[in-house]
């Protein structure tokens, strides 16, 4: 087989199969595309509002609201950029690597809930802000631009990873400058010298906060290699790995700034999120910013349902169509869109929001807990023997550390609407669950991985160009 590298495909072909390694020939890409990747999906009014509720649900002040958010992205983006650079050794998504400190049957679990997340959480709540803002702009009912941005959604992730890496690139200018324009409004209609009763620094407050940010900048690392293993085995790592995590601490920290600033003004009577946001801008500067927190939905939920879908076959599941990764876009996206209409009618959506964000860094943090100390046990080592469907490899270390580090951490320091832990409860300490849960995943799996003596593979040179095997249905690739 040739290993020379071809002409990447036209962005408008159909990405074919689901899951498989991509072999050398088919590899293409620079690495500086993941800066645009990342920043074009963060310029959205998901990301905007983070920052409101750092102000206005968790009572900090600007000031203290911009530490906290710095940094929570930071933590996020710079596992974003880590991870990004695992995908071009093996070629393979990140759910798919993750079978490593798993087993194939045990990263049902992980990649089970970022199917749900990604596939449906996230898709709904981004689609809802794209809808309001299409609706405030066009006076056309909710339902019907709920209707609208599915569909272009879906369209771009039906198609696949070349046609979403090519609209985030070009989303990245328009989108930039848009949100600019709008970010400089804000600053321009608000006194960050005046300090709203009640805000102020409080270390319940900033945690909140942190760990929201974290949970949003975090939100995309289950996806990281699903956009970096289409790049050439010896890409620049070190590049790769900056112009992701840039991509994604940048737009974040730009955007989360404003929410956190657009918070100080006064919105009008029963506003949507989105119109309270945009209530102080003049009338052109207000269309173009809705305009951009619509394509900035469709730019979030193009990687939310393309990676929602690699996550699903991950688990393990056997769908034997060629199209098969396309073919589960179109069901999420029908799925998603019945979820994201019930949250249209729904008057509660900061409150939602403000668990999601929380949720999310709940169950990432023990994740990346886990696959980081399984990583660094790993180095130097080949797992071309441990991602193969038929290996049916078990590491129930991996599970029994995400399931008892994350658990032990909700238990005792969970603090949302839906459950208080019993340190949150007894302190006013916030919400410290994604980094405890962080720490007790990955020392519970350093020791479990010794007690159960994990299998370690032969020398990385031993490693075939290609693992074959990897999808369930590969016998249709």
């Amino acid at each position: 087989m040739s290993t020379t590298p071809i002409a990447a495909p036209a962005p408008t072909a159909i990405e074919a199969g689901g899951i498989e390694a991509i072999p050398a020939e088919r590899r293409h890409g620079s690495p500086w595309q993941l800066f645009a990747t990342w920043t074009s999906p963060n310029l959205e009014f998901a990301t905007v509002y983070v920052g409101v509720l750092a102000v206005a649900a968790f009572g900090l002040d600007f000031w203290s609201a911009m530490a906290a958010l710095v940094l929570g992205n930071a933590l996020g983006s710079l596992t974003q950029g880590i991870l990004s650079t695992w995908g071009p050794r093996e070629g393979l998504a990140q759910l798919v690597l993750s079978r490593t400190a798993f087993g194939t049957r045990g990263n049902i679990l992980p990649a089970g809930l970022n199917t749900v997340m990604a596939g449906l959480g996230w898709f709904a709540t981004n689609s809802v802000s794209g809808a309001f803002a299409l609706a405030t702009l066009t006076g056309m009912s909710p339902w019907l631009a709920l209707l609208i941005v599915v569909v272009l959604m879906v369209v771009l992730a039906f198609v696949g990873h070349d046609l979403v890496q090519f609209f985030e690139r070009y989303a990245a200018y328009v989108l930039g400058v848009i949100f600019l324009i709008a970010v400089i409004t804000v600053f321009a209609h608000v006194d960050l010298g005046v300090i709203p009763a009640k805000h102020g620094f409080s270390f319940a407050g900033f945690t909140l906060t942190a760990s929201a940010a974290f949970g949003y900048a975090a939100g995309w690392n289950p996806y990281a290699a699903d956009y970096t293993r289409y790049l050439r085995k010896d890409v620049n790592r070190s590049v790769l790995g900056w112009a992701a995590g840039l991509g994604d601490f940048i737009s974040c920290t730009v955007l989360m700034a404003a929410g956190a600033a657009s918070a100080y003004l006064v919105a009008p009577a029963n506003a949507t999120p989105t119109d309270a946001f945009v209530s102080s801008m003049p009338t052109f500067v207000r269309d173009i910013t809705l305009i951009a927190i619509a394509v900035g939905a469709i730019a979030a939920n193009s990687l939310n349902i393309y990676s929602g879908a690699m996550s699903f076959l991950a688990a393990g599941v056997k769908i034997p169509f060629g199209l098969r990764r396309a073919i589960i876009a179109i069901g999420f996206g029908v799925i998603g869109f019945v979820i994201a209409l019930i949250a249209v009618e729904n008057s509660t959506f900061s409150e939602w929001y403000e668990n999601f964000l929380l949720v999310i860094a709940y169950w990432i943090a023990p994740w990346l807990g886990v696959v980081f100390v399984d990583r660094f046990l790993r180095r130097g080592t080949a797992i071309a023997q441990f991602i193969p469907e038929s290996a049916k490899y078990r590491n129930w270390a991996g599970v029994i550390a995400l399931v008892i580090g994350g658990g032990l951490a909700v238990w005792l320091f969970s603090n949302q609407v839906y459950y208080t832990g019993l340190v949150a409860k007894a302190a006013p300490i916030g919400d410290l669950t994604p980094l405890v849960g962080f720490v007790l995943a990955g020392v519970i799996y350093l020791i479990l991985f010794r007690a159960f003596n994990v299998q370690l593979g032969g020398p990385l040179e031993t490693e075939p160009e290609v693992i074959v095997g990897v999808d369930a249905a590969d016998e249709v690739a």
